[in-house]
C-alpha cells in the first residue's frame, strides 16, 4: 500500500480580475493525517508555503461552495476544463488560488480509495497525539 500520494500541479494565484501568477504546488495525501490533504505552495527555489485543508472540505468544493473562515473552496466550469478556486486567509493576509479541478479530484479519489470516509480514526494513534499536543510537541 502507498504510504503518501503526491500529485504535482501548477495552480493560479489571482492578483487582479486580468492578472494572475502560475503557482507551482504539491497536493499530499497521508495516512497518518487521515482528515488532511497538503497544499505545499513552492513560492522559491528553495521555500515552500504548507497549507492543511480538510479533505472532505475540498471534496465538496468539488461540487458546490463550501467553508467559511480561513478556507473557502467553490467549483467554476465544467469537464476537463473546469477550476476549483481557494479562498485562504491568514493573519497575514488572503489569496485566492485556481487548481485544475480534475487533478483535486483525482488526488480525492486516490485518497478515499486509501483511507475511506468514516475510517479515517482507525489510522490515529490517539495517544501519540494527545502526549504531543500535551508536551508542545510538533
Amino acid at each position: 500500500m502507498a504510504i503518501r500520494i503526491d500529485e504535482p500541479l501548477y495552480m493560479e494565484l489571482v492578483l487582479t480580475a486580468e492578472e494572475r501568477m502560475t503557482v507551482p504546488t504539491q497536493l499530499c495525501y497521508e495516512p497518518h493525517d487521515p482528515f488532511a490533504v497538503c497544499l505545499d505552495f513552492h513560492v522559491g527555489t528553495d521555500l515552500s508555503a504548507p497549507w492543511f485543508v480538510a479533505r472532505d472540505l475540498l471534496a465538496e468544493g468539488l461540487y458546490r461552495p463550501t467553508g467559511h473562515g480561513d478556507v473557502r473552496v467553490w467549483p467554476t466550469g465544467s469537464g476537463p476544463d473546469a477550476e476549483l478556486n481557494l479562498a485562504l486567509s491568514s493573519p497575514h493576509g488572503t489569496a485566492r488560488l485556481i487548481a485544475p479541478l480534475p487533478v483535486v479530484a483525482q488526488l480525492l479519489r486516490r485518497a478515499y480509495q486509501m483511507v475511506p470516509a468514516g475510517r479515517e480514526t482507525e489510522r490515529l494513534d490517539l495517544d501519540a497525539e494527545l502526549s504531543r499536543l500535551l508536551h508542545g510537541i510538533t
